[in-house]
């Protein structure tokens, strides 16, 4: 008999679970217990001793030594056992019919060769009524275990029981898994008990009245800090609920079922403290997958005690056990999704299904009677801009454990790829319009099927576009407000001496300084009105000279002589500052807009509007004649305004000019100017844009 370690490694994966060796060291024990039990009977309580060793290796404290022991009271490595142990595809626990004992095939072995490069076994078994020792030396790098390999000696007394020596991380392990860090949490004593008792919990439970009094003592000498913690029968809580499901599947007229159990544990975080809440589905009743997370989103409620609580959900079944894989790390055999099965299998039970019933129930056994959905929803759309109706529409749910972070980042995920699926039929909708045949029957009942199925589509994507938008626009307005009242970071932390930017800093929210459209796309100048948005050409302090509307130059080449000569008269404060920002649209119409930093009154610039205006009419060759001004600021005195009026239903002032040649006083234009406040331009854009939130339901 041998064991083939490297053909063995080659065939059985590295389990995911990172104590994967711990499980299958206590598994082991417990099932050797559980075969002496079974022979010699009597008040036999399982003992185990589990400990680790680590020691630094290197002056820098990167890398170490790690040596993990297991010793049990166990039947001992006798005949059969050995046989067992040598034998990769083992049938020898499944013959035993001894209850709660582990089917399995051998692989457990397999995962110590796959973290460790040393293995020793020291073992006392008996045999009518004569003990044996059985040793097995450690060895670097084994590729193979035979019969004789192992010492077998009788021996007159001696417990019996196993030990088995595990040491020698390989080196891929010790740099991906066993990482200094990991190593100095997880194999601590109190740390290896706690994990103990959650993976095993439902073992423990199932076998409490055969194990005994059991202990379980964990020692750990992790680089001379020594601890030790014990796992005893008492440690075992009761189970607070246990509820019987039955998943579904239905397929081709045909329904089949399989019940699962799930068991539901409420422990006081200060008698059980332990690192976290688990949800697992269980094989043999041991978690080989934990899913917590799709539960517990947040790792700050994953990692925490619930109201004074942690939660340890198990769900068990005899689909799990037999979907399990080899390594018990996942279930392989079972499909992920309805219709995924393999074609020889037939119909079965897919995880769509058993999430389809289990989700409810693990949502009603976690979530706390003071929760609010709609808190959570309110805070969605407030934050994130995604309403009730996106998340109807997107199917996403909304449960205990999420934050409306995660909550927003579902639903914008299930958004796009609907828009994805329905643009793609979109596309297919197109060559199906190509193949309609209007002298058909069914001719226009295809076109209503297609337009439905266009409307659809359009929801999605209108849905996201429009949430986008109103969300980014409800973004800016909030810029600006604090721009204004100066409370950006950016102008509380002006140092001494340092001169303010805060008009240029308004002045980018609208539009960047010194560009225009040709260059930059993405500006905000619907702030002030939503039309001034779509106009064909905007530019911020640009040459006038080089602008062009259609293949003609706008103005005659010496306006920028011009324009410099007008700022050379106005006061050093606005000196060689042209237009902040200017539009121009086709039809002959210009948008001139001025920003004045907080403080600085409104009435003493209005004229200077009139001049642009003036200027730019009499250069433009006849092209220009209808001009739009504003003034925006946060100061007007009010008693030099002039032929200036009241805004209705606002704060500002509004005047309307007629623009003329400045020698000959011929007509050539209109200006329509309005002074308004940076306030009052904060308040106008959020009702628009409250418009918007109304209709996709968001929260103001």
């Amino acid at each position: 008999m041998t064991l083939d370690i490297r053909g063995s490694l080659k065939n059985t994966r590295r389990s995911k679970n990172s104590l994967v060796v711990v499980d299958e060291l206590m598994a082991n024990s417990i099932d050797a217990f559980l075969i002496r039990r079974s022979v010699s009977g009597g008040d036999l309580s399982l003992e185990i001793n589990f400990s680790t060793k680590a020691r630094q290796s290197d002056l820098l404290g990167q890398t170490y030594d790690l040596e993990v022991e297991c010793v049990d009271n166990g039947c001992g490595l006798g005949t059969d056992q050995l046989k067992a142990f040598l034998t990769k595809d083992t049938s020898y626990k499944d013959d035993l019919s001894i209850s709660g004992i582990g089917n399995c095939k051998g692989a457990g072995r397999v995962q110590f060769f796959h973290h460790f490069s040393r293995l020793s076994l020291s073992s006392m078994y008996s045999k009518d009524g004569k003990k044996f020792s059985v040793h097995l030396p450690a060895e670097d790098s084994r590729k193979l275990i035979e019969e004789n390999d192992f010492k077998i000696e009788p021996r007159d007394n001696g417990e019996v029981g196993t030990r088995v020596s595990l040491s020698g991380v390989l080196p891929k392990v010790r740099e991906k898994i066993f990482t200094v860090q990991f190593v100095q949490k997880s194999f601590k004593a109190e740390a290896l008990k706690q994990y103990v008792l959650f993976s095993a919990l439902q073992r423990f439970m199932s076998l409490k009245d055969v194990l005994g009094d059991f202990r379980i003592k964990f020692e750990s000498d992790l680089n001379g800090v020594k601890s030790s913690a014990i796992l005893s029968a008492s440690d075992i809580p009761e189970r607070t609920s246990v509820h019987n499901l039955d998943i579904v599947h239905v397929e081709d007229g045909q329904t089949i079922k399989a019940p699962v159990i799930v068991t539901h544990y409420k422990l006081d975080e200060g008698k059980y403290p332990l690192p976290k809440n688990v949800v697992g589905l269980c094989a043999k009743s041991a978690i080989a997958e934990d899913i917590t997370k799709r539960y517990l989103r947040s790792k700050s409620i994953k990692n925490n005690a619930i109201q004074g609580f942690y939660h340890i959900i198990l769900v068990e079944g005899q689909l799990l056990d037999e979907g399990v894989n080899e390594q018990r790390d996942g279930f392989d055999k079972i499909p992920q999704e309805n219709g995924n099965a393999d074609l020889f299998d037939g119909i079965q039970i897919s995880f769509e299904d058993i999430y389809a019933k289990l989700d409810d129930k693990v949502q009603e056994i976690l979530t706390p009677p003071d929760w609010s959905r709609d808190k959570i929803v309110s805070e969605v759309g407030k934050d994130f801009g995604v309403s009730e109706e996106m998340l109807s529409h997107s199917n996403t749910r909304v449960s205990f454990g999420d934050t409306p972070s995660s909550v927003a980042k579902r639903a914008l995920k299930n958004l796009q790829d609907k828009v994805v699926d329905e643009t793609a039929s979109l596309l297919s909708m197109k060559e199906a319009i190509a193949q309609l045949e209007p002298d058909s029957d069914d001719f226009r009942r295809k076109v209503d099927d297609l337009s439905w199925q266009f409307t659809a589509s359009l929801k999605t994507v209108d849905m996201a576009n429009l949430s986008q938008l109103v969300v980014r626009r409800s973004n800016m307005i909030e810029v600006l407000a604090m721009a204004v009242k100066e409370l950006l970071k950016v102008q509380t932390d002006v140092r001494p001496g340092e001169r303010k930017r805060n008009e240029a800093l308004i002045h980018n929210i609208f539009f960047p300084m010194r560009k225009d459209s040709t260059e930059i796309s993405d500006h905000d100048v619907w702030l002030l009105s939503e039309e001034y948005h779509y106009y064909d050409y905007i530019a911020s302090d640009k040459p006038l000279s080089q602008i062009k509307l259609g293949d003609e130059m706008l103005f005659e080449e010496e306006i920028d002589a011009r324009v410099d000569e007008f700022l050379g008269r106005m006061s050093e404060e606005n000196k060689a500052v042209r237009p902040d920002i200017a539009l121009f649209h086709e039809e002959g119409a210009v948008v001139i807009v001025e920003f004045k930093a907080p403080g600085v009154s409104l009435d003493n610039h209005f004229g200077d509007l009139v001049e642009y205006a003036t200027l730019l009419a009499a250069k433009s060759k006849g092209k220009l004649r209808k001009f739009y001004g504003y003034l925006i600021g946060d100061k007007i005195n009010s008693a030099r305004l002039g032929s200036f009026k009241p805004l209705p239903g606002a704060k500002g002032w509004f005047d309307t000019i007629d623009i003329r040649e400045p020698e000959t006083q011929v007509g050539i234009g209109q200006l329509y100017s309005e002074l308004l406040y940076y306030d009052d331009i904060v308040e106008r854009s959020r009702k628009r844009i409250g418009v918007y939130r109304e209709r996709l339901k968001l929260p103001n």
